[in-house]
């Protein structure tokens, strides 16, 4: 009676008993689970329909846009009088996005002095200006020029 409720099927055939392993192994994989709780199986077919009818397939289905990176121009350096280099950071993209762009100061013997790491928020087929501060005022008697990346890269 034993052999009876875990045997195997007939498809599988009775003698490859040794070679399938425990019986009940055999039988267990071989049931189809989602039958016997329609609930289940329901969650199974949403899946398979490519999340048409479940929220996170459209989320899923929403196309990334990757953003070619924005030019960055320098306008002016920081003097003492105005205390902030200026750029426009010009975004040849259809869609609007944020780009992260260095500016550096540097002093008459190529040294830098300071350094900011900056973002800035540009609509699509746009340009944006920016006043870019020397944390330190008190460095600003030693700034000779300026100097920025050409592309600001997008941040994600």
């Amino acid at each position: 009676m034993v052999l009876a409720l875990t045997g195997f099927s007939t498809s599988r055939g009775h003698g490859h008993k040794s070679s399938d392993g425990d019986g009940g192994g055999c039988s267990s994989s071989s049931q189809d689970h989602d039958s016997s709780s329609g609930g289940h199986r329901d969650y199974d077919d949403d899946d398979d329909s490519g999340g048409s009818s479940g929220g996170s397939g459209g989320s899923d289905a929403t196309p990334t846009t990757v953003l070619q990176n924005a030019e960055v121009r320098l306008i002016s350096c920081a003097t003492e009088k105005t205390p902030y280099a200026t750029v426009t950071v010009t975004n040849p993209n259809a869609t609007a996005g944020t780009f992260s762009f260095d500016v550096t100061f540097v002093d008459e013997q190529a040294d830098t002095v300071a350094r900011r790491s900056m973002q800035a928020y540009v609509p699509a087929n746009n340009s944006t200006r920016v006043n870019v501060d020397v944390d330190n005022t008190g460095l600003l008697a030693r700034v000779d020029h300026c100097q920025t990346d050409s592309d600001a890269e997008p941040v994600s």
